[in-house]
């Protein structure tokens, strides 16, 4: 799915990376806890999250994440931001909850990774 396209499913607004819209992401994650951000995605996804602060844009800069949507009407601060465009990645904000903006990526085709079970299987 492009950038783009998440943007206007979720009726977001960008804040930086207006020149990467056009990449495309294969997943999604939706999660306030890096820790799990961490363990559980892969390459080329997006970040939706209400966490507001330098260690997002890092764990996501971390996991090759392309685009991070802050939902909640939340609003990264001005170091964020700058950390954000350092490493190219797009930056939305949208009003949605995370659960209501995940399930409309979910219902346009954009999946989640999947998760390994404790045993290995």
């Amino acid at each position: 799915m492009k950038i783009c396209t998440i943007r206007d499913l979720l009726d977001a607004h960008v804040i930086c990376g207006e020149e990467r819209l056009g990449d495309h992401v294969y997943s999604a994650c939706g999660s306030d806890m890096m820790s799990d951000v961490l363990a559980y995605v892969k390459d080329q996804a997006v970040l939706l999250t209400g966490l507001v602060n330098a260690q997002v844009v890092r764990t996501a800069e971390m996991m090759d994440m392309h685009c991070i949507v802050f939902v909640r009407s939340k609003q990264p601060t001005p170091d964020m931001i700058e950390l954000a465009e350092e490493s190219g990645m797009v930056l939305l904000a949208s009003d949605k909850r995370l659960y209501e903006a995940c399930g409309i990526l979910y219902s346009n085709g954009l999946v989640g990774n999947k998760v390994k079970k404790e045993n290995g299987v």
